[in-house]
């Protein structure tokens, strides 16, 4: 009897090679749901990182390239880096919420209020750097 080519192996449905047993159903979904609450944890942590750049640009460069006083930018570029602050914490404390949800077996939905504070924060951000960026212009 010849060997098969590499990568030519009788694999079952899910692409494992036949000798290895597939996962059960029930690790299967475990997987998919860990994974899931990792990467709401990952958007979570990206958004964040926007926010600070965000922050960076807004704060320090801003002046320079509209050549203006750095005062209101910078205070503008505070509030977002609390608003990146407030994303990672959120983040962190909802990863945490849907791992627990899923090893009791309950949901863990994302609440009203933290859904409005960032919502809020995030249009009031918006509108104070357009409204600044107007009036130095």
């Amino acid at each position: 009897m010849t060997p098969s080519p590499p990568g030519s192996e009788r694999t079952h449905d899910e692409g494992q090679p036949a000798d290895v047993p597939a996962p059960s159903p029930d690790l299967q979904q475990e997987r998919r749901t860990s994974l899931a609450a990792e990467r709401t944890w990952l958007a979570w942590w990206r958004t964040a990182l926007g926010a600070t750049v965000g922050a960076l640009a807004v704060g320090r460069f801003a002046p320079r390239l509209l050549g203006v006083s750095p005062w209101p930018y910078v205070v503008l570029g505070c509030g977002y880096a609390a608003l990146a602050i407030g994303l990672a914490v959120v983040g962190a404390r909802r990863q945490r919420q849907l791992e627990h949800a899923f090893r009791t077996g309950g949901s863990a939905p994302l609440g009203f209020r933290t859904v409005m504070v960032f919502t809020i924060g995030g249009v009031a951000l918006a509108l104070l750097t357009v409204v600044l960026v107007i009036a130095e212009s």
